[in-house]
């Protein structure tokens, strides 16, 4: 399973302690199952909380992936095979029949792209219209180029780097038929290039009119004194080792693809999605589409075959069953498995899954239990992590979320892990306070989820301190960053909760719908818009169920 593509184990946005050490914990399961291609992820940043359990139990901090959309990057070759505009049209064919493609990208030397060179351009080159038969004989070459795609033997050359156009024709004739064709014709002579056999007479009057090229065929030797007067008129000799016919066509490929290529070719970036490519090429029938960079360098290419293929990308979530709280783009990849403890969202999938959904405490428990069960022994390390996920999101076993497999579990893993289960608490809920380390904007997003009925979106944050005096001091600052995150992400309502984890006391911002609004029958705290939960502390078990009574009762839900 070592070349296999990896599953990425994803917590919600704004991750919690619980969606770290769950990612981190499935992950080192599915591990120990002897499936190593699982690895722990993250999309949103860590907190204190999280950073003392990480630090504390000197675990890897889960990689970042902020967004799982499948982009033209993963489906892109990065195998590329190119040619410049001074490549031949035979070393452009060899490369498309080598790697069995439909067409190569045009570059300079720094790797710029130029253009596309396809295998149908080819093909109108060398099996032209028959409008006029000068085209079949056309070549755009230098006599270097003839050399190196004939193999053939250099006798003598003049000027062999320079460019020019060039036509074909073979001295198969009578010396006197052959005179008359070319004066018919009407080839300069400068501009042809002769193929023949051992017909000496043709090949001398070939030399007196200064041809170009002569091309002795067949790998026929050839005599001194041609030799000499090829040297004397300044005109190219060369054998080549094959048949009349076949040099002449490979002649032919010899010309310089400069004239041939297309230069305006398809350009994506890498970062581009795959869904908006699909639009955007869907009319299109190019054989290849480049990707390029900002400076017009050539990253990749791809074809429409490659970017209708699925998306290798897969994931498996843990801590979340909803596509709102998913990592962005997990909506267009393959989810694999869901471990969650939360109520059932609407995730639709492709295909049937994996799906753990129970009523405890944390999704560390269901994960440490999955350990238990199958007789496996976790680190150290991954027993703390899942003891910290189930402390933090109990509440030390506080919360009304707690089941017994709660207690059940850090019983069992307090030994692996090597520490007592309040002591382990005590360096959770002192590791620094999320009002006092983070700006109010980020104590909004440090743990928030977003949730939908019907047409409402609305959002429920929440955060632990020792008590209220840091929020008190801050009110007025995350009252304006509630009110703020509200409008920024569109919508309707949105929620602080702050948990005295002592007291087991709540306080509540809201912000947003005043129909519902007026409906909270909890004591104002100081401010309209702030309210006092005695004894609520769960997010997930007491107050979005609240909230959702809230929203029957103003009428956007139906009773």
């Amino acid at each position: 399973m070592e070349n296999e593509t990896p599953i990425y184990v994803l917590g919600h946005k704004n991750p919690d302690a619980d969606a770290i050490c769950s990612a981190l914990a499935y992950a080192a399961y599915k591990h120990a199952l002897g499936e190593t291609h699982y690895v722990a992820a993250r999309c949103g940043n860590t907190n204190p909380r999280i950073d003392a359990i990480i630090e504390h139990f000197q675990l890897p901090m889960p990689v970042f992936l902020g967004d799982v959309t499948p982009r033209i990057e993963a489906i892109m070759s990065r195998k590329l095979h190119t040619v410049t505009p001074q490549s031949t049209c035979a070393e452009a064919l060899e490369l498309i029949d080598k790697h069995d493609v439909r067409a190569l990208p045009v570059i300079d030397t720094a790797n710029r792209l130029m253009g596309m060179i396809s295998f149908f351009q080819l093909g109108e080159f060398f099996v032209p219209k028959p409008r006029s038969s000068k085209d079949m004989r056309r070549v755009k070459t230098n006599i270097d180029s003839i050399v190196r795609s004939l193999n053939a033997e250099a006798l003598h050359q003049v000027d062999s780097q320079k460019v020019q156009e060039l036509y074909v024709r073979v001295g198969a004739m009578h010396l006197k038929s052959f005179d008359s064709y070319r004066k018919e014709t009407d080839m300069p002579a400068e501009q042809s290039i002769i193929v023949v056999g051992d017909r000496r007479d043709i090949q001398e009057l070939c030399i007196e009119k200064k041809v170009r090229l002569l091309v002795i065929t067949g790998g026929l030797a050839v005599d001194p004194e041609i030799l000499q007067l090829a040297k004397e008129n300044d005109v190219c000799l060369i054998i080549s080792p094959y048949d009349s016919a076949s040099t002449s066509w490979i002649i032919r490929t010899a010309t310089h693809i400069d004239s041939l290529f297309e230069q305006r070719a398809k350009c994506f970036s890498a970062e581009d999605s795959i869904q908006s490519v699909k639009s955007r090429i869907a009319s299109l029938n190019d054989p290849l589409y480049m990707v390029t960079n900002e400076s017009n360098e050539l990253q990749g290419v791809f074809s429409k075959s490659d970017i209708l293929r699925p998306s290798k990308t897969r994931i498996a979530l843990v801590d979340h069953n909803e596509l709102s709280q998913a990592v962005n783009g997990a909506g267009k990849v393959q989810i694999t498995e869901i471990l969650d403890h939360h109520k059932l969202g609407n995730l639709p999938t492709q295909q049937p899954i994996l799906f753990i959904n129970r009523p405890v405490g944390s999704t560390c428990s269901i994960v440490a239990d999955l350990f238990r069960k199958s007789g496996l022994a976790p680190s150290r390390a991954i027993a703390g992590a899942m003891m910290s996920g189930i402390i933090s999101d109990t509440l030390h076993l506080n919360s009304p979320t707690t089941t017994p497999l709660e207690g059940e579990l850090l019983d069992w893993l307090a030994p692996i892990a090597g520490i007592e289960s309040a002591t382990l608490a005590e360096l959770i809920f002192t590791s620094g306070s999320v009002i006092l380390n983070n700006s109010p904007e980020e104590v909004i997003r440090s743990d928030c989820k977003e949730y939908q009925e019907s047409s409402l979106r609305y959002s429920v944050s929440q955060i632990e301190e020792l008590g209220f005096d840091n929020f008190n001091t801050h009110s007025d600052a995350l009252n304006e960053a509630l009110n703020a995150h509200r409008k920024s992400e569109g919508l309707g309502l949105s929620f602080l909760l702050i948990t005295d984890v002592n007291s087991q006391d709540s306080l509540l911002i809201a912000s947003g719908e005043q129909l519902v609004l007026d409906q909270i029958n909890y004591p104002q705290r100081g401010k309209n818009n702030v309210y006092f939960l005695s004894s609520i502390v769960s997010r997930k078990k007491q107050l979005i169920p609240y909230i959702g009574s809230l929203l029957k009762s103003s009428g956007y839900l139906e009773s």
